[in-house]
């Protein structure tokens, strides 16, 4: 399996964990990976905000994490 397979396995299981709890919008997870290593992540929240994106982005940012030049592997095209 290639690491681009596995960092959207982690998105797509994020994705899992929301189902049922996220109408009216999909249940999203979204990851996002830079040198290889998994450096924030998120998930569509109850009621459907935030999406999988902005929450990934605040766990990054609440972590002091820098997301330029990291790859976002997201479950649904982002928003």
């Amino acid at each position: 399996m290639s690491d681009d397979s596995a960092f959207m396995g982690m998105a797509l299981a994020l994705a899992r964990r929301g189902m049922g709890e996220t109408w009216p919008n999909p249940t999203v997870g979204c990851v996002f990976v830079d040198d290889g290593k998994v450096i924030a992540r998120g998930r569509t929240a109850r009621g459907g905000r935030p999406h999988a994106e902005a929450a990934a982005i605040a766990a990054a940012r609440e972590a002091g994490r820098d997301l330029a030049g990291a790859t976002a592997y997201v479950s649904l095209e982002p928003c």
